[in-house]
């Protein structure tokens, strides 16, 4: 049984974007990073869109004003926003946020809801940790999600975050799967963050995926990591956006994609990788999202 409701009809609105890459302040800057317009001259269905992470405080830097000055398509990826916390919907955020929409033109809102600082918003901190897995921080999270849409006029999609830590009763699927119920919202997976996930509870990179409402999936991001054991024997995965795309985060995506009928974009997230390096992982992204647009 598929989505019903507002949801529905506005997810039926939204284009599909197909495979693209992200971004974010000063990543295409690094020495042998990825040059997203270079990338489209090259192999354009490689980078159909690009993802923009932003933070108000920073702006855009000349790459992303480049690629919208083009006209090309983008999603805006939210890097300063606290969802369950009503005080960050300052005025002064919301004016800068609206001033970036302005100029990229996304095709929707997105991003990690966890919590991206602690204490007043403080320009760069960057500080990412998960959310507490509760009903009522899902329920918070959910109004924030919904006070977003309503101020931008985009549609608000909420991305599972990494963390190598998890406080809460809920399983991270069946949190996001309250969210995206109680905000009439669509969801952005991201299978890298997700194995991340599982392998910290020490299960099965499925587990939980069942209770996942796979059609309020729009987006899908995948990314590489790295496997690592500290000197007292704790292994966790670090997301390190390399082409190194683990067997597990592979295995999620191939699940995920035949079963989510309103998904309209996958991001590989490689920004600060030299184009060469990720043939190899487009290449199987490319045969995995082979006639997903059907």
């Amino acid at each position: 049984m598929g989505v019903t409701g507002r949801f529905a009809a506005r997810v039926g609105a939204l284009p599909l974007l197909g495979l693209g890459v992200s971004t974010e302040y000063g990543a295409a800057d690094a020495p042998g990073a990825l040059d997203p317009l270079a990338l489209r001259a090259t192999w354009p269905k490689r980078a159909s869109f690009l993802e923009v992470g932003v933070e108000v405080g920073k702006g855009l830097d000349r790459h992303a004003l480049a690629w919208a000055a083009a006209g090309l398509p983008t999603t805006y990826h939210f890097l300063d926003i606290n969802l369950d916390e009503p005080d960050d919907f300052d005025a002064a955020w919301l004016d800068g946020v609206r001033a970036i929409t302005g100029l990229l033109r996304p095709a929707w809102m997105c991003g990690d809801a966890g919590l991206w600082h602690v204490g007043p918003r403080d320009r760069g901190s960057m500080l990412l940790l998960p959310p507490v897995l509760t009903a009522s921080s899902a329920s918070a999270m959910a109004d924030g999600v919904r006070a977003l849409r309503d101020a931008t006029g985009l549609e608000v999609l909420p991305e599972n975050p990494p963390g190598t830590v998890f406080v809460g009763d809920l399983h991270l699927l069946d949190f996001f799967a309250r969210v995206a119920e109680e905000a009439d919202t669509g969801l952005l997976v991201d299978v890298a963050h997700l194995l991340i996930y599982q392998r910290a509870r020490g299960g099965s990179p499925f587990d939980g995926l069942d209770g996942l409402p796979m059609d309020r999936i729009v987006e899908v991001h995948v990314a590489g990591g790295v496997e690592r054991v500290t000197p007292d024997g704790y292994a966790w995965i670090e997301d390190d956006h390399s082409p190194n795309v683990l067997a597990g985060t592979w295995a999620l995506l191939e699940r995920i994609v035949p079963r989510a009928p309103n998904l309209k974009a996958v991001v590989f997230e490689c920004e600060r990788n030299p184009a060469p390096a990720l043939g190899a992982a487009f290449e199987r992204l490319e045969g995995t999202l082979s006639g997903w647009a059907r």
